[in-house]
């Protein structure tokens, strides 16, 4: 059972005690995310996230931070989302000092030199490029800026070459300021350890000063999403497409049946678009569709690289199992399937530390409160047919359709005829 604790800085701190394991994880995550910045900063807080591991006093440089985590066998990185950031050192449990010392000297003692900001810029800059050559990455990035328009929701969290080389020290220690509060932290840890032990140490090792993050970031303007089509003009052999709606937001009463739709459309090798695509027509290697969610906005999308030469018929295909789950909903035989499935994949990362942290540690961070994995499964049991139906119907309404593609095409307007079928 967990157990959430706020110290007198307002550091927010969750436990997690799992039985039979001799790990711990140690997961910082801050509401810090690429949402929170503006366009000429875009892309500092993934920058930032690098920045973060290149030392601070007790462990001076990158070398030192890795040196300390490889010598007893341990794990850490570091994700940046929209809305979020997390840092975890994944460790023996009779390690967790040192997973706690090198987080707490990255967090509190980061120096951000200016030497290291140059280096770093180049590196991120490859990151860029590497990105813009795969198109099964960049067609997703193509398809939230036409989803969440030009808007930091829609911006690539990456960042772009111009915003890329305007970052300086400066600016790493502002956003950090500004965000990396006490009030904007949650420590997550999950794994074997004694609770009260724990508490005495995260006041040691975390001891943030009594601060207010200073902004928050702007909501989402449907009015910056007019586009229905985006075309990216590319000369591949393989035609990469995302094709989806507007859905509901992180914490909307139907999050679930989001997820059980998603699953039974495209969420494994026996959903119906992974059948129809690539087993009945060979359309398609890759086949999956999903639900991204953000606090006040969310889509559902399918995503596969077809055949450049069968580009129409994948989409019509695609559009087809919209409107069959639209129309005549599934039966219980086949929802039962997708929950099952979803909460035996749920069990599955929850055997897993780091999952468990950064499950229970982001629903406090996002939504401060947390929704254990029981807590979950008993959510998505109650998802009924009529549900799957109902939310179906208000979101696959054909004018919402939005495509983002990469081929050797561009008529722009032979898609948009082909979103109206």
């Amino acid at each position: 059972m967990y157990k959430k604790d706020t110290l007198d800085n307002g550091l927010r701190l969750v436990t997690l005690p799992m039985e039979n394991t001799s790990a711990v994880t140690v997961l910082i995550l801050a509401g810090a995310g690429s949402r929170h910045e503006e366009r000429k900063t875009n892309g500092i807080a993934h920058f930032l996230e690098h920045m973060f591991f290149k030392g601070g006093k007790k462990y001076p440089d990158t070398r030192a931070v890795s040196e300390a985590i490889d010598s007893v066998g341990g794990d850490f990185n570091a994700f940046t989302s929209k809305e979020f950031a997390g840092y975890y050192v994944k460790v023996a449990s009779r390690h967790i000092d040192l997973a706690m010392d090198v987080l707490s000297d990255m967090l509190m003692e980061a120096k951000f030199e200016q030497k290291e900001v140059e280096k770093e810029r180049g590196v991120i800059i490859e990151e860029l490029n590497m990105y813009l050559d795969m198109p099964i990455y960049q067609v997703g990035n193509d398809y939230e800026r036409l989803v969440f328009g030009d808007q930091p929701l829609g911006w690539d969290i990456i960042g772009t070459i111009d915003s890329l080389n305007n970052l300086n020290r400066d600016d790493f220690v502002k956003y950090k300021n500004d965000l990396y509060t006490p009030d904007n932290i949650v420590l997550t840890i999950a794994g074997g350890f004694d609770h009260n032990e724990v508490m005495k140490k995260v006041e040691r090792y975390f001891p943030l000063k009594q601060e207010k993050k200073s902004h928050d970031f702007l909501g989402f303007n449907k009015e910056e999403t007019g586009e229905r089509v985006f075309l990216r003009k590319k000369e591949t052999e393989q035609a990469h497409l995302i094709l989806g709606v507007e859905s509901y937001p992180t914490d909307h009463p139907d999050y679930y049946t989001l997820q059980a739709i998603a699953t039974i459309l495209g969420g494994n090798m026996s959903s119906r678009l992974f059948l129809s695509l690539r087993e009945d027509k060979g359309l398609a290697y890759y086949v999956r569709t999903g639900n991204t969610e953000y606090v006040d906005i969310g889509e559902m999308s399918t995503s596969a690289g077809v055949d450049v030469t069968r580009i129409d018929l994948s989409i019509k295909t695609i559009i087809d199992e919209y409107e069959r789950i639209r129309k005549e909903g599934v039966e219980e035989k086949e929802l039962t399937k997708a929950k099952e499935y979803y909460k035996g994949k749920l069990i599955l990362r929850i055997e897993d530390s780091k999952n468990l942290a950064q499950i229970i540690g982001l629903c406090e961070l996002l939504l401060n409160r947390i929704e254990t994995p029981d807590e979950i499964m008993e959510k998505i049991d109650k998802v009924t047919t009529d549900d799957i139906r109902r939310v179906s119907e208000d979101i696959f309404k054909k004018e919402k359709l939005k495509l983002s593609l990469i081929s050797p095409n561009n008529d722009e307007k032979r898609f948009e005829k082909l979103l109206d079928i």
